[in-house]
């Protein structure tokens, strides 16, 4: 009867390590989506039209972007690589747990970077104001945008290789 027990106590372990490693891949995977449209079109765009325009766009985008679903990405990506790593960590899976610490380390870099470099320049966008009131709007717009826009490109780089090992971690998983 207890190798019963132990057999379905690990079936139920091998679900909890791959339903975390699957959320921490979808959740990282939504992250780099993210930070990539923003380098492919958003930025782009923005990069076309007018200083007031660009600050009043992004101000919105900054205000709206904070829901619970993009908190529910940008935070489970660490919760859920962080849970994934710790569930395989006993299970002594030696292929897993590289890329996993690869994907681990990668977004807590992207976090490190938001922290930071972007959040803060979202913050001084914010504090200049309405921004057809703004009196040197290209002054806004340049300190805003030739750092935000490089940091960006770090984050989705950084989303991306942490997405890559988890995609690693997933395939060491299944052999």
């Amino acid at each position: 009867m207890k190798i019963g027990i132990d057999r379905g106590m690990d079936m139920d372990m091998d679900t909890a390590r791959l339903t975390a490693l699957v959320c921490a891949t979808l959740t990282t995977g939504l992250m780099a989506g993210l930070f990539f449209a923003f380098d492919v079109s958003v930025m782009p765009a923005l990069k076309r039209s007018d200083d007031r325009t660009l600050i009043s766009v992004m101000q919105r985008v900054n205000t709206s972007i904070i829901n619970g679903w993009f908190m529910l990405a940008f935070l489970g990506a660490l919760l859920f690589t962080t849970l994934a790593l710790a569930l395989h960590l006993p299970a002594g899976e030696h292929a897993v747990l590289p890329p996993l610490t690869g994907a681990l380390v990668a977004y807590v870099l992207a976090l490190a970077v938001t922290g930071r470099v972007n959040i803060p320049l979202n913050n001084a966008l914010e504090a200049a104001g309405d921004a057809e009131r703004i009196a040197e709007p290209s002054a806004v717009r340049q300190a805003f945008e030739t750092k935000w826009v490089p940091a960006n490109r770090w984050r989705t780089a950084l989303c991306t290789a942490a997405l890559t090992c988890q995609a690693w971690a997933l395939l060491a998983a299944s052999t």
